[in-house]
């Protein structure tokens, strides 16, 4: 018996000595010291973040044999690259590694020892190279301080307070999967302007913010000349250009990265923990079409419904891999020379740019003549504005299709051509199929509608909205669709797209599962006060979005329960967004001909004519978050005891108001919704119930922006206090 026991004693300590020996040969590192190297052929030779929340060291892309020295997030679920040293030269995968030289420089060496990738450090005063937990690359001397960091060479990606100046830029991958340069940039322009600019082989131009627009009709100033920006550890994105982004999620304790992606789109991204993949919490265009170039010469980009790129007829793909490279004609273009040609009309498209000329007014008879007679051109324009107008294009760069755009694209092809029929333009206008009456989504207030719930042909189901005959002009009708188009947030329901046709109009949005708030606020099947709360912080930020965020300003109008609708996890999305903004809109923006709204949740202001501004919201959201933590209506109009005729919202406002001035320590059980039993955070309902008060007040100039209220509320979302012990 111990002969048995003594082996297995001397078989665990050679199992234990087997691993031990294992793990300190392959460990990863948290330092690197002079003389120190890292190896592309070392699987566990990395270093690693204290936190280990950021690894450094060889990547390679799959089946193949390059490798790149990169940082990625440890716990994101493929790996996600935020800097590469090598990105447009990787490595060999045998023989490459990484070396901290004693003279303080860190090189990155090739198979055959040529340098790849060097620091800028040659001094012996560099002692260390760590990974910060910041995702920060650093080299530092023995005191600490930093000699050289990545932070100073950004690629794609910005990370929490990591700086962008105007000596630095983002720029995009060449293509999905790939880590090599790209062409499109994040970059301050010479007026001092943060832009996103397209840099293709064809052209340079900037597509963000609105190029249409000027500086500050854009929300920017170009008097600030020190030029930097940075995403926060909040989920704010500051820039010495007056533009300020907020994360949909914005709050602590959340890892995330701003990366301009592969198709020139700019976007925010947080991590969830549970699954190790990235969730969009905002993203500069909503409209990923609108990006200058990302389809190349030639193509057109087009929506079937989700973005893609396709070549129009008599042209073919140049590389299915890269439709950078656009589109080639499959015809010999000297032919376009003769008079021996004729046009393939499509329908909504349009080329940005490179106009020969612009005339205007002119038939399209002259306008196709003119085309004709020109070796030059290659395509025109024509649409209605009015009065004919005439774009004869010299080049077909940053093709673009808009559903409803009012103009048409010409395309200059030999007569012996028998293009194919062009249907993959016309398939994001086709995916409609059966539909079945369902539960009304949105407000019977300002529209005549019939809501429908659709399964599109692929499966996505969608809510049909027809509106009255509220649109006059078809041209302000696409300029604003396209406006709502731009609106992207996790707590506003979702526009897919819409249809036109002659006076009939219909709007096309996501489906949300659980129906309006009221359903789950008035009714026996109520809200606990977790859910309460999340709705509270997820509508502030929604209607905040649409205040201070968005490219043009945008009022919702008509803030109540029933506008509020509940997704599977009893998220808020805020429906009818800028519908009431669609519908009349006066002057600059700010005044309307009659009351949008429903009784009990519209301001004072509308009833005295003053002119209309978001705070016509915020006193709606006051309204809302004051029933949510009451339990009951508030809108509604009842005879109170001493007050004859007074609504019930001010009958609560005055009885709030008088148990907090005397002072009671536990004056908000009183008003906290009885069916909750207790169960509620004390400090989160004080917080609800003053922002509701200050909200309701009939000065709206003593009204909170929505941006302060989702501040406000973040700093006690941790605070759970609680009433009762069973919450």
């Amino acid at each position: 018996m111990r002969i048995q026991n003594l082996q297995s004693f001397y078989l665990l300590f050679l199992l234990v000595f087997f691993f031990s020996f294992n793990s300190a040969t392959s460990e990863s590192h948290l330092q690197l010291r002079r003389g120190d190297s890292l190896s592309v052929e070392g699987d566990q030779d990395f270093l690693t973040s204290p936190d280990n929340s950021f690894t450094c060291g060889f990547l390679n892309l799959e089946n193949s044999n390059a490798y790149w020295f990169a940082i990625w997030f440890t716990n994101s679920k493929e790996k996600t690259v935020v800097w590469t040293a090598n990105r447009d030269r990787p490595v060999n995968g045998h023989g490459s590694k990484v070396h901290f030289r004693g003279d303080g420089t860190v090189i990155l060496t090739d198979v055959d020892d040529t340098v790849v990738w060097q620091t800028n450090t040659t001094t012996t005063d560099v002692a260390i190279a760590k990974v910060l937990n910041s995702g920060n690359l650093v080299l530092e001397n023995p005191q600490g301080d930093i000699l050289w960091q990545s932070f100073d060479f950004p690629t794609d990606t910005l990370l929490p307070l990591q700086t962008l100046t105007k000596n630095k830029r983002l720029t995009s991958a060449l293509r999905k999967g790939s880590y090599g340069s790209g062409y499109f940039n994040l970059n301050f322009g010479s007026d001092n302007v943060l832009r996103l600019i397209s840099d293709t082989p064809d052209t340079s131009s900037n597509y963000w913010p609105n190029p249409d627009f000027d500086v500050y009709r854009n929300g920017r100033t170009n008097y600030n000349s020190s030029r930097v920006a940075f995403l926060d550890d909040m989920g704010r994105f500051l820039s010495s250009d007056q533009l300020q982004i907020n994360a949909s999620d914005m709050g602590y304790g959340i890892k995330r990265r701003m990366t301009i992606d592969y198709d020139g789109n700019l976007r925010i991204y947080s991590l969830i923990n549970s699954t190790g993949l990235w969730e969009i919490t905002w993203q500069a265009l909503g409209q990923p079409c609108s990006v200058r170039g990302v389809c190349g010469r030639n193509a057109v980009c087009v929506y079937a419904p989700d973005p893609r790129c396709a070549c129009p007829p008599g042209f073919e793909v140049n590389d299915p891999s890269d439709w950078n490279a656009g589109c080639k004609a499959t015809f010999n273009e000297t032919l376009l020379r003769s008079r021996q040609v004729k046009f393939v009309e499509i329908p909504h498209v349009d080329f940005y740019g490179f106009d020969l000329n612009a005339t205007s007014p002119l038939t399209l008879e002259s306008c196709r003549e003119m085309c004709a007679s020109d070796f030059r051109c290659l395509a025109f324009s024509y649409r209605i504005l009015g009065q004919g107008v005439c774009f004869v294009k010299s080049a077909l760069l940053n093709g673009y299709e808009t559903p409803d755009f009012p103009a048409r694209i010409y395309i200059k092809v030999p007569n012996s051509l028998q293009p194919p029929n062009p249907s993959i333009l016309y398939e994001s206008r086709r995916m409609c199929g059966s539909a079945e009456a369902e539960q009304i989504i949105g407000s019977p207030s300002m529209y005549d509608f019939v809501p429908k719930r659709v399964k599109w042909i692929y499966g996505r189901e969608v809510a049909v909205k027809k509106l009255g005959d509220v649109f006059q002009a078809q041209d302000e009708y696409s300029a604003e669709i396209s406006t709502i188009g731009k609106i992207n947030h996790m707590n506003l329901v979702r526009f897919w797209g819409f249809c036109s046709e002659r006076r009939h109009r219909l709007l096309v949005y996501e489906y949300i599962d659980n129906l309006s708030l009221d359903k789950h606020l008035f009714d026996s099947n109520f809200l606990t006060w977790k859910q309460r709360f999340a709705v509270a912080i997820g509508t502030a930020k929604g209607l905040a979005y649409l205040h201070h965020e968005c490219l043009e300003w945008v009022i919702h109008c008509d803030v109540k329960p029933e506008n509020i609708l509940l997704d599977g996890e009893f998220q808020p999305k805020i429906a009818d967004f800028g519908l009431a903004k669609l519908s009349q809109r006066g002057g600059p923006g700010s005044e309307f001909t009659r009351i949008r709204g429903t009784k009990g949740y519209m301001a004072p202001e509308w009833a005295l004519n003053h002119p209309i501004t978001a705070k016509v919201d915020v006193y709606g959201y006051g309204v809302v978050i004051l029933e949510m933590v009451r339990g009951i209506r508030l809108s509604n109009w009842e005879v109170a005891d001493e007050y004859e005729n007074e609504a019930a919202l001010k009958s609560f406002v005055r009885t709030v108001k008088k148990k907090i001035e005397r002072g009671s320590s536990i004056w908000v059980e009183s008003f906290v919704d009885p069916r909750l039993k207790g169960k509620f955070y004390r400090k989160q309902a004080e917080t609800l119930v003053q922002i509701g008060l200050s909200c309701v007040q009939e000065d709206r100039n003593k009204r909170p922006t929505m941006a302060s209220v989702v501040q406000t509320l973040l700093e006690c979302e941790d605070d759970t206090e609680q009433i009762s012990d069973n919450l």
